[in-house]
């Protein structure tokens, strides 16, 4: 089963458009480390606010994503960008719909 992982962003004041660069950057990383999709929502009503999806079978390889190099240097790069602490959450993918399914007239 797979597993989608949420980060919660919250961008410090007046550096929305920064943050939103900057997860432009290491978000497609993590399909180097085993995710089959990532996302990134920025809110309509608080422009500060962010959250970051990706999709893993394996929450070792989110892990080797979340704690690697490039992560880390990605926060030493960027850390006055956001508040801290972000608090990920790993939910278990239990359904998932689309119109591309609809229209081949499967679901799931």
């Amino acid at each position: 089963m797979a597993g989608v992982v949420h980060i919660p962003w919250y961008a410090t004041v007046f550096r929305g458009d920064k943050l939103e660069a900057a997860l432009e950057l290491i978000a497609p990383l993590a399909i180097r480390h085993g995710a089959s999709d990532y996302h990134v929502y920025r809110s309509r009503d608080d422009r500060y606010k962010f959250v970051q999806m990706a999709t893993f079978e394996d929450k070792l390889d989110f892990d080797r994503y979340w704690y690697g190099e490039d992560f880390n240097d990605w926060r030493r790069d960027f850390s006055s960008y956001y508040q801290v602490p972000i608090i990920y959450s790993w939910n278990d993918l239990i359904l998932h719909g689309s119109l591309e399914h609809a229209a081949n007239g499967r679901a799931g």
